[in-house]
């Protein structure tokens, strides 16, 4: 196992230099000039000079993509074009835990409602339960998210009052946990939603084709209790396939939380990667980008190493 991880991880170099490279050039081929955030409209020929020399825009393109990526080695993503050249890693740093709290609580809702109902419809296929829950389901799947946020918001703050409509806490009041949970609810749910109805269905697929297995039948003839037969033999091996979701769910919620904390005002790395985009700034859109790639590369590495944890079969 632990070589074959090392191996996984000495193969994902190459992968993830292969992005840095494709990412840097569709972002110099972008539209507008990083070089005009920086600067007053009324500076002199001069003095723009001196700025494009100190922020390296004047070198060629591969230049400016090895002296970047070196840096980027040494954990240096640059300065900020916009905020005032503010070190890209404290940004990222001070944005980070409040993603990183969406995504857990996102994540742990999706799994904890999604399994159980999933195995449910399994154990009770084309039942009023099973119907319910595949046409909920499916909603989930096709309810675009930034619309979805947008009807909690219309319906949960603008006309009930239950819940704030955006940030992590109440403005000019000390910090209360009942307070960053009340703000934390809608935007989690509605992050939480794609991948819980994705869930649900792999589940119920996963866990149909499981308990009808021959020993299934022969656990049950035992005299085994439903619920140790659905549990300890039925549910180990429908999870197999769920595990490649649950691997990819790790970087979908950084994409997923671009849209949901632009919604909701959540200061998190997708509004930080939203803003950057919209103002050029080319060196936070490139950190987030080789951040969530790494994402990718763990998500999937994860998958591998849990598919040998829940069935002792596979060997690497």
């Amino acid at each position: 196992m632990v070589s074959y991880i090392i191996r996984r991880t000495l193969m994902a170099i190459p992968l993830l230099l292969g992005i840095t490279i494709i990412s840097f050039a569709i972002i110099q081929m972008a539209p507008g000039d990083p070089a005009a955030m920086l600067m007053d409209p009324n500076i002199s020929p001069k003095d723009r000079e001196v700025v494009m020399e100190k922020y390296g825009l004047n070198d060629p393109v591969h230049i400016q993509y090895f002296k970047w990526l070196g840096n980027m080695v040494q954990g240096d993503f640059g300065d900020s074009i916009v905020f005032k050249g503010r070190d890209v890693s404290e940004l990222i740093m001070n944005r980070l835990p409040n993603t990183l709290l969406l995504m857990i609580v996102s994540t742990l809702l999706a799994i904890v409602i999604a399994i159980p109902f999933g195995i449910i419809s399994a154990i009770r296929p084309y039942s009023k339960i099973d119907y319910t829950v595949t046409v909920t389901s499916f909603l989930g799947l096709a309810t675009p998210s930034f619309w979805f946020g947008l009807l909690l918001i219309m319906i949960f703050s603008v006309h009930l009052h239950w819940f704030p409509a955006s940030g992590t806490q109440t403005l000019n009041m000390p910090f209360s946990l009942w307070d960053r949970i009340h703000h934390l609810i809608m935007p989690a749910f509605v992050l939480a939603t794609a991948d819980m109805a994705g869930l649900t269905r792999y589940t119920r697929s996963s866990m149909l084709e499981v308990v009808q297995q021959d020993y299934m039948r022969t656990a049950r003839a035992k005299g085994f209790k439903e619920g140790k037969v659905i549990f300890k033999h039925g549910l180990r091996n429908g999870l197999i396939p769920v595990i490649t979701i649950f691997g990819l769910m790790l970087p979908s919620f950084i994409g997923g939380a671009v849209v949901v904390e632009q919604v909701f005002g959540w200061p998190g790395l997708g509004k930080l990667f939203i803003d950057a985009a919209f103002q050029r700034d080319f060196p936070i859109v490139m950190a987030l980008t080789v951040i969530s790639s790494v994402l990718v590369i763990i998500g999937n590495l994860v998958a591998d190493i849990l598919y040998a944890v829940f069935d002792p079969r596979i060997e690497y």
